[in-house]
This record gives C-alpha cells, sequence and structure tokens, in this order.
C-alpha cells in the first residue's frame, strides 16, 4: 500500500479543481470559467486497490493585487512544501508568459517528484502537443509529463497511477469514506458562490464573497435545510449586477445555488440570499479570517 499528500498547483483558470473532481470522482470544488475561483486549499481523498491519494488543490499563484491575493498566493506556495509530490497544471490553450515561467521557477528547487499536466488537450491540435512537451521538458526534469484533459478524462487515471507510484509506501491517512475536508457550511457557501461567478459579469466574480449566516438542518428523513446567506460586493453598482432588474438576477442564483445544494446535500433546500455592500473586504483582515481565507 502507498500513500501521501500531491499538491495541484498552477496559474489561475488552469484547470486545477476540475482535475480534483475527476480525480477523487466527486465534486468536492466549485468551478467556473473566471480565474480565481478557488480560494483556500481543497483537500480531496481518492482510494485505489493500490492505496491512497490525499489530493491538496490550491490557488491559481498571481500577481496579488489585495490581501486576499496575497493570502491565496501564499496558500498555494506553501502547499508545495508540505506533501509527497506535486503536479503543475498548465492550460495548453493560454499563451506561455511570466506566470509560467514564475510557476517553473517555484518548482525547481523541490526535492520531491514534480509532474507536469498539460491540461485541455482536448482543445489543440495534436501537432501542437510534441512542441510544447519538448519546450517544458528542456527547463525541468519532471518525473513525467502527461498530456491530460480534466474535463473529459483523458490520461487522468494515467496520471493518478504514476503519482501513486510515486508516493511512499505507508497506511491510509483517512479513513476510506472519507472524501473532503471541507464542512458542510463551507460547501454551502461555495456551491452559492459558483452560481455568483456563472450568471454574473467578468467584472464581478474578483470582489465578491458569501457568507453563511444561518445553517439550519434539516429536522428527520424529510426536513429542509434552511440556509441563510449575504452575497458580499464591493461596490453600489455591484449590488446592481447581483440583484438584478426588479431581483432577476438574484433570484436566477438561487434558483441554480438551490439546486445544486439539493442535490449536494440529498434533502430539500430553502435558500434565502441578501446582497451587502462592504466595501475593501479583500483588503479587511479580520474578514478575511471569518471567511476562512487564511
Amino acid at each position: 500500500m502507498r500513500t501521501g499528500t500531491v499538491a495541484l498547483v498552477g496559474r489561475p483558470n488552469a484547470g486545477k479543481s476540475t482535475l480534483l473532481n475527476r480525480l477523487v470522482g466527486e465534486k468536492v470544488a466549485i468551478t467556473s470559467d473566471k480565474p480565481q475561483t478557488t480560494r483556500t486549499r481543497i483537500l480531496g481523498v481518492r482510494n485505489d486497490p493500490g492505496g491512497q491519494i490525499v489530493f491538496v488543490d490550491t490557488p491559481g499563484v498571481h500577481r496579488p493585487t489585495h490581501r486576499l491575493n496575497v493570502r491565496m498566493v501564499d496558500t498555494a506556495l506553501d502547499a508545495m512544501r508540505e506533501v509527497d509530490a506535486v503536479v503543475l497544471v498548465v492550460d495548453v490553450t493560454a499563451p506561455t508568459g511570466t506566470g509560467d515561467r514564475f510557476m517553473l521557477e517555484r518548482v525547481a528547487p523541490l526535492t520531491v517528484p514534480v509532474f507536469l499536466a498539460l491540461n485541455k488537450v482536448d482543445q489543440i491540435e495534436k501537432n501542437q502537443l510534441l512542441p510544447l512537451i519538448d519546450s517544458y521538458r528542456r527547463q525541468r526534469d519532471f518525473r513525467e509529463i502527461v498530456p491530460i484533459s480534466a474535463a473529459d478524462g483523458t490520461n487522468v487515471e494515467t496520471l493518478a497511477s504514476l503519482l501513486l507510484a510515486s508516493l511512499p509506501e505507508g497506511d491510509p491517512l483517512y479513513p476510506v469514506d472519507y472524501l473532503t475536508d471541507q464542512q458542510e457550511r463551507q460547501t454551502a457557501a461555495e456551491l452559492v458562490r459558483e452560481q455568483v461567478l456563472r450568471c454574473t459579469h467578468d467584472e464581478l466574480p474578483f470582489s465578491t464573497a458569501v457568507v453563511v449566516d444561518q445553517y439550519q438542518e434539516p429536522e428527520g428523513p424529510k426536513g429542509v435545510l434552511r440556509l441563510y446567506c449575504t452575497i458580499l460586493v464591493d461596490r453600489d453598482s455591484q449590488k446592481g449586477i447581483v440583484v438584478g432588474r426588479a431581483g432577476s438576477m438574484i433570484r436566477t442564483i438561487g434558483t441554480a445555488a438551490r439546486a445544486e445544494l439539493e442535490s449536494r446535500f440529498d434533502c430539500r433546500v430553502f435558500l434565502d440570499l441578501h446582497v451587502k455592500v462592504r466595501p475593501s473586504w479583500r483588503d479587511d483582515e479580520r474578514m478575511l479570517d471569518d471567511l476562512g481565507l487564511r
């Protein structure tokens, strides 16, 4: 039996959370087409006949502009120093730039096995892939370079097998029925935020957070989970975007979020959403602590 921890790291929007969900077989991290969706470390456990892999999804590494971003980047960089292996996830559809070079510099001194996952290969021509592999091979001696698609599963099982073989021998770190370290309140807040990201304009996601004000568990097998949540924004104009004309957007968000919540918690859900303007919350250390963004 082999067991150990593996960090998924990379630039924003590389597909790390989609890969985590694919690897563990269930949705434990929210996803969207917006960058900087993941803000904290998210743990997901995969059990195979040959052992257990504990994956650590991390925020995308980017140039920080607020205390929130500083914490996100620190979280990602710290994770690389606390695991048994690292997977650098690269979006092959994005132009190579300073962000990629920065990530290569960060993984260069690591002594644990470092794998390169070239993600989204389903979106490029095959003749584009070999030059990219050669380019990365010249820049670092990766344990393995694996072209994958987290979206459709291409080579994801191959990556998982290679990772498991690289881990030390040992007993599982978690019970076989353990999936993630995310608490139910955290999960609820993230599922609501996921729908805010999907339903609103591009300029909004970075300045939005969701706080669960009340979480009332269902009473009995046919009970209703009652959630009262606040969507935080930076400015009055953003509040208008989230609420929408005559409340149309907040209703759309609520309907989509309720469906996700009912699927996740397997019960009926009453969801009450409010929007609050909290200027500069991304630089408020206490607010970041309350949101669990440590």
